[in-house]
C-alpha cells in the first residue's frame, strides 16, 4: 500500500487529543471509500503510526535533523530481498540483520531533503537508510486481447452449504477427525507438470469416495513452464478434463495467481487468468458436467497499494475485478476465496488492532469475492485461524499478528465462520485450512492452523460438529 500525505496537520496532533480526533475525521472524509478502508487510523497506539514514529526517530538520530514537522511522507510495504540493512553502508555486510519484510518510509523535510527508513512489521528492527530508493513501481500489465470460447453447459453449482477440510494424510485417523467435525469434503492439492497423466489422481479420488467423502482437487502448475501460454493452457485444461473424467467432485483451477510466487510476474492480470479458466471450464464440463469448477482463490493482500497492481502481482480485489470484466463468471460454478489472517471473531466487522483492511474481516472478505461475479456462490478453499498454543516456539515474526490467538478461539471462530457462511446464502463450500498438518517451522507455522493440535486434542472438531448439527 502506498500513500502521500500532507503532514502539516501532524503538529495539531501533538497539541491535544482533540486535535488528533479532528485529524482522523478529516483524513477519513478526504479519501475515496476504497482507500479509507485500507489506511490505518492515525493514533499513537496504531502499529503503523508507531512504525512511522520509529522510522522518523531513527532518521533524526542518525542525521541530526529535526523532523517533528515534515513537508510530506510516503510509505509502502516491501520485501527486503537481501535484508533490512541493505540500504545502509555497513563496515561488514555480514552484520546485516536477516529481516526481510516490513515498511519503507520516505520523509521529505521543509528544506526539501529526503530521508528513508525501513521498519520491520513487528517494529523491533529499524534501519535509517544511507541510500534513498526512488524507483517507482511499474504499471500493471495490460489485459490481453482475444475472445473467449462459448461456455459448455453444466449444473454443478446446485446444492446447499457443505463443510470440508484440507488434509495432509488421507488416512483413517484424519477421516475420523473429519467425521467428528461433520465434514463431508476433503481437499488435496495437486502439482501439475507438463506431460503429467491425469490418471495419477485416481488414487486420491478413489480413497476419498471409498471413505465417504467428496473431494476437491486444487490443481496448480509451475510458472516456469508457462512460456507459450496458449499451448500451456490447452495442455493444462486437457489434464483437468482428465481429472474430472475420473470423478473429481470439484476442481480449483490453479492457486493464488495474483502473486509472482505462483504466476509469471509480467503476465499477472485477472483477464490473463480468465483465458486459462475458460479453457479449463470447458474441458472439465465436457468430461464431467457435475464437477464443480472453482476459480483460483487469489492471495488476500493489499500489498500492491492504491493502484492495485505492481511488479510482483495484484491485490486480490483488483485481480477479481479484472476477472469479472473479462467475463470469468461464465466459466465458474464457484468463486474461489481464501481467508486466513483473522484475529477477531468472524462476526466482528471492526476492532482489529492492525487496522481496517478488508482482508482482516470475514464479512468484508466474503463480500470481496461474492460481489464482482453477479451472484456466483463462494467456495472458501482455505479458511483458517492461526494459534501458537501447544507449540514450544513463538510464531515467526511475519505471523506475529496471531500471537495472542488461543486454541479455544481458534475452535470457536471456525465454528462461527461455518455458521455465518451457511446462513449467508452466498457460500457453497467451506474448506478448513487445515485438519492435520504437523509442521511448525521458523518460516511457516502450518501446524498452528491445524484442527488436530500437538496434544492430540481437536477442540475444533467438536465446535464445528455443534454448528453442523452433530
Amino acid at each position: 500500500m502506498h500513500r502521500t500525505f500532507n503532514v502539516s496537520i501532524r503538529a495539531a496532533m501533538l497539541l491535544s487529543l482533540a486535535a488528533l480526533f479532528l485529524f482522523s475525521l478529516i483524513f477519513s472524509f478526504s479519501l475515496p471509500m476504497t482507500a479509507q478502508a485500507q489506511d490505518p487510523t492515525a493514533t499513537p497506539n496504531d502499529p503503523f503510526w508507531r512504525a512511522y514514529s520509529a522510522a522518523r526517530d531513527a532518521i533524526e538520530e542518525k542525521f541530526s535533523v529535526d523532523l517533528t514537522q515534515v513537508q510530506s511522507y510516503e510509505w509502502s510495504q516491501a520485501e527486503f530481498v537481501t535484508g533490512i540493512d541493505s540500504c545502509v553502508d555497513l563496515d561488514d555486510p555480514n552484520t546485516g540483520r536477516p529481516v526481510y519484510f516490513g515498511w519503507v518510509f520516505t520523509l521529505t523535510s521543509f528544506r526539501n531533503q529526503t530521508y528513508q527508513a525501513r521498519v520491520s512489521y513487528d517494529i523491533q528492527d529499524v534501519a535509517a537508510c544511507d541510500h534513498v530508493d526512488e524507483a517507482s513501481a511499474p504499471a500493471a500489465p495490460a489485459a490481453p486481447d482475444g475472445s473467449l470460447p462459448p461456455p459448455v453447459a453444466g449444473s454443478a453449482a446446485t446444492g446447499g452449504f457443505e463443510l470440508g477440510g484440507h488434509a495432509l494424510e488421507m488416512s483413517l485417523g484424519t477421516f475420523n477427525l473429519m467425521r467428528r467435525a461433520r465434514m463431508t469434503w476433503v481437499k488435496q492439492q495437486v502439482d501439475y507438470n507438463l506431460g503429467d497423466d491425469a490418471g495419477e489422481t485416481a488414487g486420491l479420488i478413489q480413497t476419498a469416495h471409498g471413505s465417504g467423502f467428496k473431494i476437491l482437487l486444487s490443481v496448480r502448475g509451475h510458472r516456469d513452464q508457462m512460456g507459450n501460454y496458449s499451448d500451456y493452457i490447452n495442455q493444462f485444461a486437457g489434464y483437468l478434463g482428465g481429472v474430472a473424467g475420473l470423478g473429481a467432485d470439484a476442481i480449483e483451477v490453479w492457486n493464488e495467481p495474483n502473486i509472482d510466487r505462483e504466476w509469471p510476474a509480467a503476465t499477472i492480470n485477472g483477464a490473463t487468468y480468465t483465458q486459462m479458466l475458460a479453457a479449463a471450464y470447458n474441458s472439465i464440463k465436457s468430461a464431467n458436467g457435475s464437477t464443480i469448477v472453482v476459480s483460483a482463490a487469489p492471495a488476500p493482500t493489499g500489498f500492491f497499494g492504491a493502484g492495485g497492481c505492481g511488479s510482483g502481482g495484484c491485490n486480490d480485489d483488483v485481480f477479481m475485478q479484472q476477472m469479472a470484466a473479462a467475463g470469468a463468471a461464465s466459466y465458474m460454478d464457484c468463486v474461489g476465496l481464501h481467508y486466513n489472517e483473522g484475529i477477531i471473531p468472524p462476526s466482528a466487522g471492526g476492532g482489529d488492532p492492525r487496522g481496517g483492511y478488508p482482508t482482516y474481516f470475514f464479512s468484508s472478505m466474503l463480500a470481496r469475492g461474492y460481489n464482482p461475479f453477479g451472484g456466483k456462490p463462494v467456495c472458501f478453499t482455505e479458511l483458517g485461524y492461526l494459534s501458537p498454543d501447544g507449540y514450544d516456539s513463538p510464531l515467526p515474526s511475519n505471523f506475529g499478528w496471531a500471537a495472542n490467538t488461543s486454541v479455544a478461539e481458534h475452535a470457536s471462530w471456525l465454528a462461527e465462520a461455518a455458521a455465518l457462511a451457511a446462513q449467508s446464502g452466498h457460500v457453497r463450500l467451506m474448506i478448513v485450512w487445515n485438519v492435520d498438518f504437523p509442521f511448525y517451522t521458523a518460516t511457516d507455522p502450518m501446524g498452528g492452523y491445524a484442527m488436530f493440535r500437538p496434544d492430540q486434542s481437536c477442540p475444533a472438531c467438536d465446535s464445528l460438529a455443534t454448528v453442523m448439527g452433530g
